[in-house]
């Protein structure tokens, strides 16, 4: 069998409860996820590298934890450095040098080098306010010179192609998109808040918050068909980061009042729009059966809608009965699954037998092994927290499956989780705080109690737990 393209389709706060293959009762229409779940695989224990996302996202391209770097919590919000260091593999180098044709389109958010002006007094090593309310300022924006590349993206990270927003796309500065390493439709830069926005920021006079999934996408589909009319003979990856549904919720009008979950939740319609555009194309193609299609996002939920100051008729719907990360506990950014277990779902015709579901602990740095495993690369160097999941896809006895993994809150909690347990480390609370000093912790049984309702503390397991987890996060 010829290697198969790749797709990995990241959505940005998606829940394990909005999809409707993994929770009935979800207010949300998502025809084309379902679809690729009944002729695919559902995995139904899968968890992102992080409860947020900058991590997350160094996590999946790297196959490596980021609380191994200088990232122990937070993300990042406008104008940080790169945190994927140079030398460093990425599932688009493991790819590209396997041979393939790789492209980056959507969200990046995992830093740049941004070029300055001549007389720019910003040192951007500074730890600015970049996220001081809703209103940043504007001296850092001014001071990049847009007209210069930027450094430190995805194009010097394994990716042939590059259609990107270097920020969380819909509300953080600045609002443009990049191709390559160049700014587009940056030559005389405004600094204002765009309509839907919560924050304030300089960027492009043409920008709309309501296009910029739509856009990516379109460009998804452009890059699937100049592969084809120009490099068929060898496989395609693509990694299509959506900003969706990340708040502000302000949908465009092809989704707005689809779900019945408010406008986060048509949000979630505009991710399985995507998903239904990216599958017609492969079809159209004829190249479905041989491509390795993936969907899944990068940490958990919002209870519901936020306000939203352009779309004042809708804001403030928090929940309509949805629940955004169905029977599981908490929300994005804590510790609790809620925050990082995902929906995950996987066709490859060829290869994956449709309709089965898989229940095996995966997290998303697995996909640097599993794409390795795939096209028989290997790097010394990198990858060290991803195990193969290659033989779970395949329907095979995967005797190195993953037997435990580290959680990550997004105020640095660590938690450890084994198939049978998940052991909060030094604190009761439940992430969305640092750590509490001289907590004792929290333990679960998953097998039992998987919805993290019962802590059960005074089991004598917790002493092997706590001992594995501290061998385990003093190794940084």
């Amino acid at each position: 069998m010829n290697n198969p393209n790749i797709i990995f389709i990241f959505a940005d706060d998606m829940g394990y409860g909005d999809v409707g293959c993994y929770n009935p009762e979800s207010r949300i229409p998502t025809p084309n996820m379902d679809r690729l779940a009944e002729r695919g695989m559902q995995f139904t224990d899968a968890h992102a590298g992080s409860a947020v996302c900058t991590p997350s996202r160094y996590a999946l391209l790297t196959g490596r934890y980021c609380w191994r770097t200088a990232l122990q919590s937070g993300v990042f919000f406008n104008w940080e450095k790169p945190l994927i260091e140079k030398d460093r593999p990425t599932i688009g180098i493991i790819l590209q040098t396997a041979g393939y044709n790789t492209a980056c389109i959507g969200k990046w958010h995992v830093g740049l080098e941004f070029p300055l002006k001549p007389d720019a007094n910003i040192d951007l090593d500074k730890q600015w306010p970049w996220y001081a309310g809703p209103d940043p300022d504007p001296t850092v924006g001014k001071a990049i010179d847009f007209s210069k590349p930027c450094t430190g993206g995805p194009t010097e990270l394994g990716f042939d192609y590059a259609f990107f927003t270097a920020g969380c796309s819909t509300d953080q500065e600045p609002y443009c998109y990049i191709e390559n390493d160049r700014f587009t439709n940056m030559d005389s830069p405004v600094y204002r808040r765009p309509e839907g926005s919560w924050r304030s920021g300089i960027g492009s006079p043409q920008w709309d918050n309501k296009m910029v999934d739509i856009d990516f996408t379109t460009r998804a589909e452009s890059f699937i068909s100049d592969h084809m009319s120009q490099k068929k003979d060898n496989p395609f990856f693509l990694y299509l980061a959506l900003s969706a549904p990340h708040s502000p919720h302000f949908p465009p009008d092809l989704v707005a009042g689809k779900s019945d979950a408010g406008t986060r939740g048509d949000l979630v319609c505009l991710v399985d729009w995507s998903v239904g555009r990216v599958m017609d194309a492969l079809d159209q193609h004829n190249i479905a059966d041989n491509t390795l299609i993936i969907v899944s996002s990068d940490n958990g939920p919002l209870p519901g809608s936020t306000p939203n100051p352009g779309d004042p008729e809708r804001a403030g719907q928090i929940d309509n009965g949805h629940m955004s990360a169905g029977k599981l506990r908490g929300y994005k950014g804590m510790i609790y699954d809620g925050g990082h277990r995902e929906p995950f779902i996987a066709r490859w015709p060829n290869a994956i037998k449709a309709g089965l579901v898989c229940n095996d602990l995966v997290c998303l740095t697995d996909m640097f092994a599993t794409f390795a495993d795939i096209v028989g690369e290997h790097h010394n160097k990198g990858g060290e927290d991803s195990i193969s999941i290659l033989p779970s896809l395949l329907s095979k006895e995967n005797p190195d499956k993953r037997t435990s993994l580290i959680n990550h809150s997004g105020r640095g909690v660590f938690a450890l989780r084994t198939p049978d347990w998940k052991l909060v480390h030094e604190t009761k609370g439940n992430g969305k705080t640092p750590a509490e000093e001289d907590s004792p912790g929290q333990l679960f049984n998953m097998r039992e109690d998987w919805t993290e309702q019962q802590d059960l503390w005074d089991n004598e397991i917790r002493h092997e737990l706590v001992h594995t987890i501290k061998n385990e996060i003093s190794c940084q």
